[in-house]
């Protein structure tokens, strides 16, 4: 029988404490507490006391739509982030932060074996999401969703401290696989990795997608036409995690990003 990992358990304890509803004086005084804690910047959102769970206060959505350039070259930050790495995958190597690489074919698995080697010398970005930030993941660009796939794994913190000292973090983390493209053809992997604390990954479009599960097996979805739209709502992480983008050569062209940046969802972060 499957046994989870440590970490895998310990997630699934606190989601289930998170997703509780206490009676509305207990659920306040929670929610209020775990704003004043982390600093939680509530502009954006609705009052912590009416989120009748911490989970509902994790997941929150924003109030208002984002804003942002509609044009068709402009990529916009899917996540509110820190931006921990990006730049140019060398050969099939990029970076989880400078000084610390790892393979994107073992990231990518072997569901995409068969297309791995397009994005070689390619370009990636790394957004981390804090506790504090807004959870919710976006569309880049427009673009096609071909195909998502479950990795199962661990449940490591995506922290600083682990980024910095912990080989194939990525790699041994659970993580979703979107392969997409964009209107012209090209390549793009749009990568949800799962963290410690709840580390589940919800998505608006196919609630077949279940994450943090007792189940080692990966599994994989296949979309025919199905469309998003730049800005569009593709899911939200049950707590924080990171969001990684591999992209064929030629694909993306970061130029307004910097590394230790933190990043708003709607930014221009680029150009295709």
């Amino acid at each position: 029988m499957y046994k989870s990992h440590y970490t895998s358990l310990i997630a699934r304890a606190f989601g289930r404490f998170a997703s509780c509803e206490f009676p509305s004086v207990f659920q306040n005084i929670i929610n209020n507490s775990y704003v004043k804690l982390i600093s939680l910047d509530m502009g954006r959102f609705n009052t912590p006391t009416s989120y009748k769970s911490l989970n509902l206060l994790f997941t929150r959505a924003l109030i208002e739509p984002i804003k942002f350039d509609t044009s068709s070259h402009v990529v916009i930050s899917p996540v509110d982030a820190l931006v921990t790495d990006f730049g140019k995958i060398n050969g099939d190597q990029a970076y989880q932060i400078k000084g610390m690489s790892y393979s994107t074919k073992e990231l990518l698995g072997e569901n995409y074996s068969h297309i791995a080697d397009k994005i070689i010398n390619g370009d990636f970005a790394n957004f981390y999401l804090s506790p504090k930030d807004y959870h919710r993941y976006h569309t880049p660009i427009d673009m096609k969703i071909k195909s998502a796939t479950h990795i199962p794994g661990k449940l490591y913190p995506v922290n600083m401290p682990l980024l910095r000292n912990k080989l194939n973090l990525f790699i041994e983390n659970e993580r979703v696989i979107l392969e997409c493209e964009t209107n012209d053809g090209k390549l793009l992997f749009f990568i949800l990795v799962g963290a410690l604390n709840v580390g589940k990954m919800v998505f608006s479009f196919d609630d077949s997608l279940q994450t943090n599960m007792n189940n080692k097996l990966c599994v994989k979805q296949t979309y025919q036409n199905l469309e998003v739209q730049k800005g569009d709502l593709l899911g939200w992480f049950e707590m924080g995690s990171t969001v990684v983008i591999l992209s064929e050569k030629d694909t993306i062209n970061y130029s307004n990003l910097k590394i230790n940046q933190h990043v708003k969802f709607g930014e221009t972060i680029g150009t295709i």
